[in-house]
């Protein structure tokens, strides 16, 4: 598990080849651009090696970690030097990034490191742009030590893909000892691959922290239920669940709440009498509540809220911001002010939650003309929701294991370390989380294709082991619901890209919009229908 000398004769060259490129496009003193660079590129990738020998699963799992870090990496550079030329004139692009929190997040962290005031500071309400302060503390203490002498976001970049990484043994590991290989290998390719996370690892944002905090915190829940049988399973996994918890809590204090409801439905699901001891319901409680605490003060900085407990503040700001996501909605889209004009009250949030669902708007990604850099980014961030978007719909019938297609299911198609019912509860749980998630983060951030897409990738760790599963059963089984669901996919595709078609470029006649939806829902109607009676046909 420990660094070989042989390790060191690939690691020190390829570290300071690349710390001398990224050093060589940033400004100040080129030696101690090179120095810090090539430092963080060497405790990367030893930390790398030493994780993967750990989960001992061979040269697959260091190509998946290696294209996970490569590929955020190299979107963080490649944005960072061609926004500026190819993008917008607005100052998020002439700075080379895409998210206006990254840019923001990275002006105060170097602020505060060049300020001479206490790291601890990022907590207070002086530094507004990172809501809990952890992100922005660990960036200025990068900033302060290692870059003191000139500002270089690329080095926080550089942070954000080594962090998304480091979750990939972890994820592998505590997947396969659950559900089996397969689906530990699905999951580790989804979590890699998916465009939205490469997205929000290539620079300074919240999700590549949390998706690796969720990794640690599931590895030391699987060792704590006692699937690994070492002696120092306990110890291991309070240390890792403690970290990955404790991570939680100072970036995003919601998910660390989110998390433990996880873990307490898992529980639950699984039946598993030791687990529900007294101590753990009080361990539990104790980290819930201290994440409401934070949660509510962080939301409560500005003092605007008058609530009288935690959870009031907490209920008071999502009700708000729900109200506000729906005026933003109503006031930037003219076809969805009209629609809100002709449709009854009670229908225009049912309307933005499953507007909020489709987003981004692959059809909107095609069609709506834009800068080419921005084309690329918006049908990559699409093509991706728009691919995993089946699978979590699938779910639930892979955790049912109900009959499909031609074939009978007679047991999970899941491997698994547990019983089956275990793990196809255990499978209903997560997908019945995750759409609620899904949900929420429709509400929360309304029709936006930016906030939106980036509060569903939060918990995009447990959506990967859903994709994943159901990947492994549609492989197993044959269902043909699989390609049902594709295919309903593909028809509302396929209408919406033409109307957006006709609304920009008046390529064919344009229905009205209730028209469009009338279509799709009729076709969606079709697709089903015809799928059970064939069903039936067969039984």
């Amino acid at each position: 598990m420990n660094l070989k000398k042989n390790d060191l004769f690939w690691i020190i060259p390829l570290a300071l080849m690349l710390g001398a490129g990224l050093s060589s496009l940033q400004s100040g003193n080129r030696l101690i651009g090179l120095a810090s660079f090539s430092f963080l590129f060497l405790l990367s990738f030893s930390l790398f090696t030493i994780l993967l020998r750990w989960a001992g699963a061979g040269k697959t799992l260091a190509y998946i970690l290696a294209l996970t870090f490569a590929l955020r990496l190299l979107a963080g550079v490649s944005l960072y030097a061609f926004l500026p030329i190819y993008g917008y004139d607005d100052a998020d692009d002439k700075a080379g990034f895409v998210f206006t929190d990254a840019h923001r997040r990275d002006d105060e962290a170097w602020e505060l490191a060049s300020s001479g005031r206490p790291i601890f500071d990022a907590f207070s309400k002086k530094f507004a742009y990172d809501q809990y302060g952890g992100l922005l503390a660990f960036s200025a203490l990068v900033y302060r030590y290692l870059s003191p002498d000139a500002h270089r976001p690329l080095m926080l970049a550089l942070m954000s893909a080594v962090v998304a990484a480091l979750g990939i043994p972890f994820l592998w590991r505590a997947v396969n000892q659950i559900f089996g290989g397969k689906v530990a290998w699905a999951s580790a390719w989804i979590f890699a691959l998916y465009p939205e996370s490469i997205l929000l690892g290539s620079t300074v944002m919240r999700e590549p922290y949390l998706l690796t905090f969720s990794a640690l915190s599931l590895w030391g829940f699987v060792q704590w239920r006692g699937v690994s049988s070492t002696r120092s399973a306990p110890l291991n996994a309070s240390l890792w669940m403690g970290v990955g918890l404790l991570g939680m809590l100072l970036v995003s204090p919601a998910v660390a709440i989110a998390t433990l409801i996880v873990f307490a439905g898992w529980i639950f699901f699984a039946s598993d009498p030791r687990a529900l001891s007294w101590k753990v319901i009080l361990v539990f409680a104790l980290v819930f509540f201290a994440g409401l605490l934070f949660l509510s003060a962080s939301l409560n900085r500005s003092g605007e809220f008058d609530a009288s407990s935690p959870l009031s503040v907490v209920n008071d700001w999502l009700r708000l911001a729900v109200n506000w996501n729906v005026y933003n909605i109503e006031r930037d889209s003219g076809w969805v002010q009209k629609l809100f004009d002709e449709m009854p009250e009670w229908m225009r949030l049912p309307f933005v939650a499953v507007y909020g669902i489709l987003q981004p708007v692959l059809p909107a990604a095609l069609i709506a003309p834009t800068k080419p850099i921005w084309k690329i980014v918006y049908i990559l961030r699409a093509l991706g929701w728009y691919a995993t978007l089946p699978a979590l719909i699938l779910s639930f019938g892979a955790g049912s294991g109900f009959n499909v297609g031609k074939r009978r299911v007679e047991r999970s198609a899941i491997p698994t370390g547990e019983s089956v019912s275990k793990s196809r509860s255990v499978i209903l749980w997560l997908a019945l989380f995750s759409w609620t998630w899904i949900l929420l983060a429709s509400l929360r951030g309304g029709g936006d294709q930016w906030d939106n897409p980036r509060y569903r990738t939060i918990l995009f760790l447990w959506q990967a082991i859903l994709a994943g599963a159901v990947w492994v059963w549609q492989r197993e089984t044959r269902s043909a619901w699989f390609a049902r669901v594709i295919l309903c996919e593909a028809a509302f595709l396929i209408v919406f890209t033409q109307w957006y078609a006709s609304r920009y470029f008046h390529w064919g006649g344009q229905l009205p919009f209730a028209g469009m939806a009338a279509l799709i829902f009729g076709l969606w109607a079709a697709i089903v229908g015809m799928g059970w009676w064939r069903d039936r046909e067969r039984m």
